[in-house]
């Protein structure tokens, strides 16, 4: 059987000054995907030399993660906990916000100079409650720590976390699941098994059908809740965002840069963070 599509959903303008963007998720229509909760995809976008580059200073985050793919150029990581790294194209970053960080997204002072291509998109994924005091921790891996798997010619699934054929992802994170990207040429067809109740599928580039449903770039497949089997014919080379985690069927508070369960909790958040409780920022 084949899972069932409810919609397709077409990513929003959302530019910033200097910064191309498009808000996937959320939308009208798209508020999120349990418990992928914001998705923001940057560029393609060119800098040109002597430019600011990216321009996402010190900011805090509490309760949730967030993954950031960098498709072209590269980002610059720092944060309150002393995790500074710099991954270029082909990694990704995986931050867990937990019970409270502040970090920047930047580029380095060489891209700043020489300017170049960027793109990059970056995952929220939600925590239950019982995890959202969790460490803050940041992980970040070039692409060739990400394992590489070919699942036919053609067709190669980046391992991002979780298990895939005997591979497992680097990413370890509080909340157990299913992370990858998928490289497609066209002309290709291929299945993939879902075996959560919740996918997240959003295609960063390209044109491909799914389960009999046509699906082209910064689009958005919202499933039914089930586990199924996914058909796919690949009409232009193609790049997939494909995860697959757990419901938490929790109620969902955000305010800005924090997510929690009520109200009161996301006060005591901006509280905390007044007061300096999610680290301090060091120039």
């Amino acid at each position: 059987m084949m899972r069932k599509i409810k919609a397709v959903k077409n990513a929003m303008a959302a530019h910033m000054p200097g910064l191309k963007t498009w808000r996937a998720m959320p939308i009208p229509g798209l508020e999120m995907v349990d418990p992928y909760i914001l998705m923001n995809h940057h560029g393609p976008e060119h800098f040109a030399p002597n430019s600011q580059g990216l321009p996402f200073g010190p900011h805090p985050h509490r309760g949730f993660e967030t993954l950031t793919f960098i498709v072209k150029g590269e980002l610059v990581h720092k944060d309150s906990q002393g995790f500074e790294s710099r991954i270029t194209e082909g990694g990704v970053q995986w931050m867990t916000a937990g019970s409270g960080i502040i970090h920047s997204e930047t580029s380095s002072e060489e891209f700043q100079r020489e300017g170049g291509d960027m793109e990059i998109l970056q995952l929220w994924i939600n925590l239950p409650a019982r995890l959202k005091a969790s460490a803050p921790n940041y992980q970040g891996f070039q692409k060739e720590e990400i394992p590489e798997i070919e699942i036919q010619e053609g067709v190669v699934l980046n391992l991002i976390s979780g298990s895939f054929n005997s591979a497992e992802g680097p990413v370890r994170s509080p909340y157990p699941q299913f992370m990858s990207t998928i490289k497609a040429k066209g002309g290709q067809s291929f299945e993939l098994e879902s075996s959560e109740d919740q996918l997240y599928f959003y295609v960063i580039s390209g044109s491909l059908e799914v389960n009999g449903t046509l699906v082209n770039k910064r689009q958005t497949i919202l499933f039914e809740e089930e586990a199924d089997k996914l058909e796919i014919k690949v009409f232009a080379d193609s790049l997939i965002i494909f995860g697959q985690a757990p419901l938490i069927r929790e109620p969902m508070v955000s305010h800005g840069p924090f997510v929690m369960n009520t109200e009161e909790e996301i006060h005591q958040a901006i509280a905390d963070y007044q007061a300096g409780k999610m680290g301090l920022w060091k120039d």
